[in-house]
């Protein structure tokens, strides 16, 4: 019997949001999300403070999210939500 089936597996990447190094160790991945980076995250990013009537920018941390989702897809020569046959 040939496969019907053939779920295509897909990497969902996402970044937290930018806040200081120091207080990023205890961020979290939205939930169903795997933290991919460790301690204090990855300082490739900047936030902004607003005092009165300036915007400060610093350099900041956020953590790297991964997420495997499986998208449903049939094999070739078949089609629909049960993925028929010809």
């Amino acid at each position: 019997q040939m496969k019907k089936r053939c779920d295509q597996k897909l990497l969902i990447r996402m970044k937290t949001e930018c806040v200081p190094c120091s207080l990023n160790l205890k961020t979290e991945c939205p939930a169903g999300y795997t933290k991919v980076s460790n301690g204090t995250g990855i300082p490739d990013c900047r936030y902004y403070l607003e005092i009165k009537t300036h915007t400060l920018s610093f350099p900041g941390c956020r953590h790297h999210c991964m997420k495997e989702f499986e998208q449903p897809e049939c094999c070739q020569g078949h089609w629909g939500s049960d993925c028929m046959g010809k």
